[in-house]
């Protein structure tokens, strides 16, 4: 979990959060995120919709911005779409173990209706992540806050 600092009521010193508080990135932060994803290479993305797994494997589009949405404009055959930016109130950082190997996902969610969409970090063909995306996914979560703090902001 990231490191990230909290106010202390007591201090007007930081301290870092618990390591149980999840952590997140706001999702004024989104159309940022979503505009270096291409960058990132192969990734797998994942729509979870009605009970059914929607799943994309390959680099996520590049798009652009336009009447609320981030607009995918990937090569056809490929992934397409539109993401309604309004929608994500925060991005969450998920690892945990699928299939017995360790997994990391970037997830967009909202806080009303739970979770939009999760970016998956790739795998080489020995099945390891690839190690450049796993240093972006540690990055943004050194710029991660407290959920809580960022549910407080929004409200």
């Amino acid at each position: 979990m990231s490191q990230a600092a909290v106010a202390n009521p007591d201090s007007d010193a930081p301290v870092a959060a618990p390591s149980d508080v999840p952590q997140a990135l706001p999702g004024s932060e989104a159309l940022t995120l979503l505009r270096q994803l291409p960058e990132w290479g192969t990734v797998v993305t994942i729509v979870l919709h009605g009970g059914s797994v929607f799943e994309f494997k390959g680099p996520f589009p590049q798009g652009e911005e336009g009447r609320g949405f981030y607009n995918l404009d990937g090569p056809v055959p490929g992934f397409h779409g539109h993401l309604n930016l309004a929608a994500i109130d925060y991005i969450g950082f998920q690892e945990k173990p699928h299939a017995g190997r360790p997994a990391y996902a970037l997830t967009f969610n909202n806080f009303q209706q739970g979770n939009i969409f999760k970016v998956f970090l790739g795998r080489d063909s020995d099945g390891g992540i690839w190690p450049e995306q796993l240093q972006r996914f540690n990055a943004l979560k050194q710029s991660a806050l407290p959920l809580p703090t960022i549910k407080e902001q929004s409200a």
